[in-house]
């Protein structure tokens, strides 16, 4: 499946729109998580943890956009839009969003 950010590939033209797709991933942090964060923020640094779980929501999100859109028979997923929000009463929620136009090329 080839998935871009892009509306158009170069040399490949779109034959068929199948519609929008989809994929969202919401994780929440944890408290050891927030520990770690709170002393990088002392004394510098990334926060490894919170990158991974940043990293593992963005996957789960695309590979949902993925699978709907090879339901709809697609080969491609063009203009992919990808969105972070955090939730919950504390912020401790991560959510990413992703939505991209299903196509066969």
């Amino acid at each position: 499946m080839l998935m871009t950010t892009t509306s158009t590939l170069e040399n490949r033209p779109v034959r068929q729109y199948l519609g929008v797709v989809n994929g969202e991933a919401i994780i929440g942090a944890n408290i050891f998580k927030d520990m770690f964060a709170s002393i990088r923020n002392v004394v510098g640094g990334r926060a490894g943890a919170y990158e991974r779980t940043l990293s593992d929501a963005r996957r789960i999100a695309m590979n949902e956009m993925e699978a709907e859109a090879k339901k709809l028979g697609a080969n491609a997923v063009i203009g992919i839009d990808v969105d972070y929000e955090v939730l919950g009463a504390d912020n401790g929620m991560l959510m990413v969003c992703v939505s991209g136009t299903a196509v066969q090329i």
